[in-house]
């Protein structure tokens, strides 16, 4: 009787092991979805939303309240895992709005093309970034609420991770309201 090595053995298995692409499609947003940094229902915040996918985490995705958000997660180099995959609402899909964005409505991060700057304010309350899959979109938006049309790469970090001033919450009132809001559905 011939004996195997081990090593010999398990060598030979992982020689055998398939690769399994991992599946990024973007989930729908749903009362399921959270924000990342937020952990607060992405459905109670307006503006535009993101998912991040990363490896070895599939069907799991990291849901951001603002697309702001996931913009700076990729740029902080402390994140453990790689970013396979990041989908944005296109705000100029059909249906899409301010208070409602869309539920399936996501456009690869990296096709986007985004309007910086605009008077615009993201589902926390910090200055957003708008994308959108077709350029004249992203154009008659910065037309009409200001702001520069650029690529993912072209956001300045400043654009992400500078502090921010509250835009429209400056004595914390919109957060208070926020939690009396949801303390009386919790009433109810």
């Amino acid at each position: 009787m011939k004996r195997f090595s081990p090593v010999l053995l398990c060598l030979a298995l992982a020689a055998c092991k398939e690769d399994v692409a991992q599946d990024t499609t973007p989930l729908p947003l749903n009362a399921e979805a959270v924000g990342h940094y937020c952990q607060m229902n992405l459905l109670e915040h307006d503006g535009p939303k993101a998912q991040a996918h990363l490896g070895g985490l599939p069907g799991a995705p990291l849901f951001f309240s603002q697309v702001r958000d996931v913009v700076a997660y990729l740029r902080m180099p402390e994140q453990s895992h790689e970013v396979v995959a990041v989908w944005v609402n296109d705000m100029g899909a059909a249906g899409a709005s301010w208070d409602a964005p869309g539920a399936n409505n996501w456009i690869d991060a990296e096709q986007a093309i985004f309007v910086v700057g605009a008077d615009v304010v993201g589902g926390m309350g910090a200055p957003e970034l708008v994308p959108f899959s077709d350029p004249v979109a992203a154009q008659d938006f910065a037309a009409t609420h200001g702001g520069a049309v650029m690529t993912l790469d072209e956001i300045p970090d400043t654009a992400v991770l500078a502090p921010v001033e509250l835009v429209h919450d400056t004595d914390g009132s919109a957060f208070q309201d926020r939690l009396r809001a949801l303390s009386d559905k919790m009433g109810d």
